[in-house]
């Protein structure tokens, strides 16, 4: 079995596929994340999944590597990771009391093949006050993370309902990844 290799260095993506036994190891990607001209959310998705898998890659050559992307939209309007406390309050504003999509894109590849995939998740917040915002915020939550909040941890007390894969919006759409995987010989280990 070759070598898997995640290309990032987030903590969640690491947490999913260590709690399904996967054996792995973890070099995160260089790329600079670039926008190129796609049009749709998955389209970008997708695009920067590819260019954080095929970075890794090039370096291990006789390995699977698996680059993943995440990204909020609201209103045809992507929103990355805030710079800034400004940021992430303007962020958490626009989506307060309104339904948003998180969209996670995974690209592998290996020697042999590649694959790419999408999965769109939606996501409602509750209405949320100023006083809400700003501890959220001042967790330091936000800052590492799309559209400013993290389904996962304190953030969930922001969410009112999902619908889709709550993994995928946590940053990894892990059953669909495992079933991918497959078709590259990595298998979970039950042992």
């Amino acid at each position: 079995m070759k070598p898997f290799i995640l290309a990032s260095q987030s903590p969640r993506r690491k947490q999913l596929l260590e709690q399904v036994n996967l054996s792995f190891s973890i070099e995160a990607s260089q790329v600079e994340e670039v926008i190129r001209n796609e049009s749709t959310p998955e389209d970008i998705v997708i695009s920067l999944a590819r260019q954080k898998a095929e970075d890794v890659f090039f370096r291990n050559k006789n390995s699977v590597v698996l680059g993943s992307d995440t990204i909020v939209v609201i209103d045809g309007e992507v929103l990355g990771k805030p710079e800034n406390e400004a940021m992430a309050r303007h962020m958490l504003q626009r989506l307060s009391g309104r339904t948003h999509h998180v969209y996670t894109g995974v690209y592998m590849i290996s020697e042999e093949q590649a694959e790419g995939f999408f999965v769109r998740s939606e996501v409602e917040f509750y209405t949320l006050t100023n006083e809400e915002i700003d501890t959220y915020i001042a967790t330091g939550d936000p800052f590492d993370k799309a559209g400013s909040y993290g389904i996962q941890g304190v953030g969930a007390i922001l969410v009112k309902k999902i619908n889709g894969d709550f993994f995928a919006i946590m940053g990894l759409p892990i059953a669909k990844v495992v079933r991918a995987l497959k078709k590259f010989h990595i298998n979970v280990d039950h042992s």
